[in-house]
Formats: structure tokens, sequence, C-alpha cells
């Protein structure tokens, strides 16, 4: 599967950026790109947030499995999530986007889109760690799908 991680916001190199690229790397057959968007006009907050959402939108590509995170999504144990992911595999999906939005959230529209919106639990994270936090669990993910012992619940 092509997994896609569509992010408002530029981040410079840093230990979060090499830790996303450390866990995308052990990723076997699975291939996890990231794409990042970032309106940078000073805009008011309800136009920045429509705007951040088209642009995130426009990089998701035709027929692809969209997970939304968002805090007020669903909480999923490392074993569901895995479970989650193995069934849009089977399913024969080529493509899941894990859509980050930007410091004030989604717009509807990208809401609206969601196949799967994910809480990666109640605390609020920086924007920096929610994706090298993401890829981890996606590798774990790979894991226990693959019977491998990385993941000891």
């Amino acid at each position: 599967m092509n997994l896609l991680l569509i992010a408002v916001g530029r981040v410079k190199d840093g230990p979060d950026v090499a830790l996303l690229r450390d866990y995308a790397g052990r990723l076997r057959g699975w291939s996890l790109t990231l794409r990042e968007v970032d309106e940078r006009r000073p805009l008011p907050t309800a136009e920045r947030i429509a705007r951040e959402g088209r642009l995130v939108l426009d990089q998701v590509p035709e027929g692809a499995h969209v997970v939304v995170l968002d805090g007020g999504g669903r909480t999923l144990s490392s074993a569901a999530f895995a479970a989650h992911l193995g069934r849009v595999r089977d399913r024969g999906t080529r493509t899941v986007a894990f859509l980050v939005g930007g410091a004030d959230g989604h717009d509807a529209a990208v809401l609206a889109r969601a196949d799967l919106t994910l809480s990666l639990g109640a605390m609020t994270w920086p924007h920096r760690l929610v994706r090298p936090m993401l890829a981890e669990q996606i590798y774990r993910a790979q894991a226990i799908l693959g019977g491998h012992p990385y993941h000891r619940a």
C-alpha cells in the first residue's frame, strides 16, 4: 500500500523528522510519503481553515482511503488500528491518506471526506510530534499484521 501523510505546515529537519524517516524506512511492502501543505497568507481564521482544507484535499488521490487525525475522532488501540489497516489492505485499497490539520483544526469538508476520524488520545500533541507518532503506529500495525515481535501488548 501507498501511505500518504498529508500535513498542514512545513517542519525543518530535526529529531522528529529523523524519527519519521526511521519508521518509514522500516516498512516492508508499504511506502510512507510525507506531503506538506502551507497557507502562508495572513487570513482570518475561518478563511485559513477553509483554505488549508482545500490544500489538503487537493493532495488526496482519487480512490484513497482517508484517515483524518482529529481530537474528536475515535481512539483505537494499536491492535484495532492494525486490524483497520488490514481490512483496508485486504479490500485491495492501494492508497491510504492520513490527514493532519493545522493548529485550528480541520475544515468541515475534510472531516466529511474521512473514512475514519482518528484521535491519538485525549492529550493535545504538537504537530511536529504527531507525524513520527503516527509513523510509529503504522509500523507497529504492520508488525502486528505480520506477526513480528516488535509489538508486545
